[in-house]
């Protein structure tokens, strides 16, 4: 059983701040600062590209929306994470967008890896630009 699917079929209760046919955006139960929320995907996907493009492109405008209605708590900045697999940090195998709202007076990133890898670059764009 997925939790957000029991929240969005009002199974769970939650701290709903909007809701259309495709999304609900609620209250992160967990917050990792003040005001930190969450988007969901009504339709259960566990993975972003796994959702129809144009889902996907419907939850990036819906994310543009939250952050401004998010201003009103006067951040000094924010993030916009997306996990897809437990690699990346998913803990709930169900599309959802944090938005995550910063302050100065925080002392870390919310989410880091913090020193960069040794890769051929060049090796890498070629198997990505190749298909």
């Amino acid at each position: 059983m997925c939790i957000f699917c029991d929240i969005v079929n009002n199974k769970l209760p939650s701290r709903k701040l909007y809701e259309d046919d495709d999304f609900l955006v609620i209250m992160d139960a967990f917050p990792k600062s003040r005001g930190h929320t969450l988007i969901l995907t009504k339709e259960h996907y566990e993975e972003f590209d796994e959702m129809p493009e144009e889902l996907a492109s419907k939850l990036i405008v819906l994310a543009h929306k939250m952050v401004k209605k998010l201003k009103v708590l006067d951040m000094d900045g924010y993030n916009i994470v997306n996990n897809n697999k437990p690699i990346s940090g998913q803990e709930v195998p169900h599309v959802h967008f944090h938005i995550v709202p910063r302050y100065n007076n925080e002392k870390e990133p919310v989410f880091t890896i913090s020193e960069p890898i040794e890769m051929d670059l060049d090796e890498i764009y070629e198997l990505i630009t190749k298909n």
